[in-house]
C-alpha cells in the first residue's frame, strides 16, 4: 500500500520590521563600500588588510558613524570654548569707546554705579554668547545628523526640501518675530541701550528695565510701564550715554550793565565749579557763561552752561538758577520778562 507523497508547505517567513529593514539595507550597502581594489576609503583599506571582507564592510560603517560624531561634538566643543574665551575678555573690561566713557565718568560718581556699568556688560556679553553658542551647536550637530543619515543609506534631497520648505514657511509666518530678534541682537551688540538708561524710542519715553532680545521694559515718569518690540524701533534717544549739558538762560533788563550780569554769571559758575558736593558728582567740566544770547526791546538773555554727568543736566539746571537768582538778588538785578 502506498501513501501519496504530499509537498510540504513552506513556512512563512516572518516579515522585518522598518528598523531592522533600514538597518540590513544600511549593512548591505556598507558591504558593497569595502571592495579589495577598487575602493578609496582608508578606513576600509586598513580594515581590508586585517580582517576578512565580510568584516571589514559593517566595521568601517560604524567606524565612519563614530567618527563623524566625535569631529561633530569635538568641533562643537572647540567653537564653544573660542566663544566662551571672547565673551569673558569682553565682559573683563575689553569694551565700546562710548561705554568707557560711561564708565569713567560712572567711576567719578561712585563705586555702585561703575559695579551696575560692569554687571551690565557682563549681562550683555553673557547674551550674545549664549546666543552664538546656540547657533554653532545647531550648525555642527545639523551638519553632523544630515551626514550620518547619508551614510545610513537615506537620500537626503527629499530632507532637504522639506525643511527648505517648512523654513520659508516659518519664516513668512514669523517674519515679524525674527525681525524683534535680528534688531535685538544688533542692539546688544552696538550697545544702543541698557537696563538703567532713560531713553526716548518715539512711541514711548523711560528708564529701561528690561531688555531681552525681542522686546524692551520701559517704565516711563508716570509710572507706567511700556512694553516695545524691539523691531519697531526705528530711532533711539538715550540720555544716558556719555555726558549731558545742562542750559540756563537769565533775562535781565535791557538797561542792565551788561559786563557786570557777565561778571556776575562767572562768579556763579566758579563757585558751583568749585562745590566738592557737584564737581566730578554731577558735574564733569568747568560751567561756561556763553555771554549775550539773545536780544529784545525789554530783554537781554544771558546763557549759562555746564557739562555733567548723564541724567543729572535737571539736577545741575535747577541748582544753577538757584544760586543765580540768589545772586542776582544781592547784586540788585531785577529779572526780566520774556
Amino acid at each position: 500500500m502506498f501513501l501519496p507523497v504530499l509537498d510540504p508547505t513552506p513556512t512563512p517567513t516572518p516579515g522585518l520590521s522598518p528598523l531592522t529593514e533600514l538597518s540590513q539595507g544600511a549593512i548591505d550597502g556598507a558591504l558593497g563600500m569595502c571592495n579589495s581594489g577598487g575602493n578609496d576609503d582608508v578606513v576600509c583599506a586598513v580594515l581590508l588588510n586585517w580582517l576578512p571582507v565580510t568584516w571589514a564592510s559593517p566595521l568601517a560603517w560604524l567606524i565612519s558613524l563614530v567618527l563623524i560624531a566625535a569631529v561633530a561634538l569635538f568641533v562643537r566643543a572647540l567653537l564653544r570654548r573660542l566663544i566662551g574665551r571672547v565673551i569673558r575678555r569682553a565682559a573683563d573690561g575689553v569694551m565700546p569707546d562710548r561705554l568707557r566713557m560711561r564708565a569713567t565718568a560712572a567711576a567719578a560718581m561712585d563705586g555702585g554705579t561703575a559695579a551696575v556699568l560692569t554687571e551690565r556688560r557682563r549681562q550683555r556679553a553673557e547674551t550674545l554668547g549664549s546666543v552664538l553658542s546656540s547657533l554653532v551647536s545647531v550648525v555642527v550637530l545639523g551638519t553632523a545628523s544630515l551626514m550620518i543619515l547619508g551614510r545610513f543609506g537615506i537620500n537626503l534631497a527629499p530632507v532637504l526640501t522639506s525643511v527648505g520648505i517648512i523654513g520659508v514657511a516659518v519664516g513668512f509666518g514669523a517674519q515679524e518675530l525674527v525681525k524683534d530678534f535680528i534688531a535685538g541682537m544688533f542692539m546688544l551688540m552696538e550697545d544702543q541701550y541698557g537696563v538703567g538708561d532713560l531713553i526716548d524710542t518715539g512711541a514711548a519715553v523711560g528708564t529701561v528695565e528690561a531688555v531681552t532680545l525681542r522686546i524692551t521694559r520701559l517704565r516711563d515718569a508716570d509710572g507706567r510701564v511700556w512694553y516695545v518690540r524691539n523691531g519697531t524701533i526705528t530711532r533711539i534717544g538715550n540720555d544716558s550715554q556719555g555726558w549731558a549739558r545742562a542750559l540756563v538762560d537769565v533775562p535781565v533788563p535791557y538797561e542792565a550793565d551788561t559786563n557786570a550780569v557777565r561778571d556776575l554769571l562767572k562768579e556763579v559758575a566758579d563757585e558751583l565749579w568749585l562745590d566738592q558736593n557737584l564737581r566730578d558728582v554731577a558735574i564733569v567740566e568747568e560751567p561756561q557763561v556763553y555771554g549775550l544770547e539773545q536780544i529784545s526791546d525789554k530783554a537781554v538773555i544771558f546763557r549759562i552752561t555746564a557739562k555733567t554727568v548723564p541724567t543729572h543736566q535737571a539736577e545741575v539746571a535747577r541748582e544753577l538758577r538757584y544760586r543765580v537768582k540768589r545772586a542776582l538778588d544781592r547784586a540788585g538785578v531785577a529779572l526780566a520778562g520774556v
